[in-house]
């Protein structure tokens, strides 16, 4: 992990284009690869990022970080007021509480109840970022992510949108829809993952464990 804090503008190329004017930021460059601009004012969340696989340019004055479609994040430094490297070693993962893990095992096996002839690819699929909860093709053969938690908050919805937006760059998945599944989803959630074309899922934890005779929710 490098920490670099600068005054710095950074401007991005891609799709879109978006510009932050010069001011004091932290600037994050990942052992994965991944750069990521933060103010001290967001919480979690960067100003804005570049996702593996992206390699970095260091030249006088000037970052230029680039992905395999050509996307650019050039950050312009005026002042570097800190900067070190710290190895954090061997990530153990996140360890998930039993009822949300549970979720995920029972969702695995019974993937069917996610919609008729869907099957499943693989549990706990990796990505550079980490593992998406299921891989999931539905019943055109169309791949699914997966997400699982027993709350379904703003954080799980910003997650699964960073998984889309790798798989959706390997040709072999693309395209890859996303399916928020959570036995309880927060109104602020549902909103910002239909907004993005993320479906919403209610689990009913009951149900699922006697998923032959009862009936569950989906929405």
């Amino acid at each position: 992990m490098r920490l670099v804090i600068a005054r710095c503008q950074v401007d991005y190329v891609g799709r879109l284009t978006a510009h932050l004017p010069m001011a004091q930021r932290l600037l994050l460059v990942k052992a994965d690869g991944s750069v990521s601009v933060h103010s001290d004012d967001r919480a979690y969340k960067p100003l804005n990022w570049m996702s593996p696989p992206c390699w970095l340019t260091e030249e006088e004055g000037r970052w230029t970080v680039q992905n395999k479609a050509g996307e650019k994040l050039v950050v312009t430094l005026a002042e570097i007021l800190h900067d070190s490297k710290h190895e954090l070693g061997p990530e153990p993962g996140l360890v998930k509480d039993g009822v949300e893990a549970h979720l995920q095992e029972l969702l695995a096996e019974h993937v069917t109840t996610l919609g008729e002839g869907w099957s499943l690819v693989r549990r706990e699929y990796p990505t550079a970022i980490g593992p998406v909860d299921l891989l999931c093709r539905n019943a055109t053969g169309g791949t699914v992510a997966v997400e699982v938690k027993r709350r379904g908050e703003i954080d799980g919805v910003e997650q699964l949108t960073r998984y889309l937006e790798l798989l959706n760059r390997d040709p072999l998945l693309a395209p890859v829809q996303g399916v928020f599944a959570a036995q309880q989803i927060k109104p602020q959630a549902r909103v910002l993952a239909e907004d993005r074309g993320i479906r919403c899922v209610t689990l009913d934890y009951d149900a699922l464990r006697g998923i032959e005779s009862d009936e569950f929710r989906l929405f």
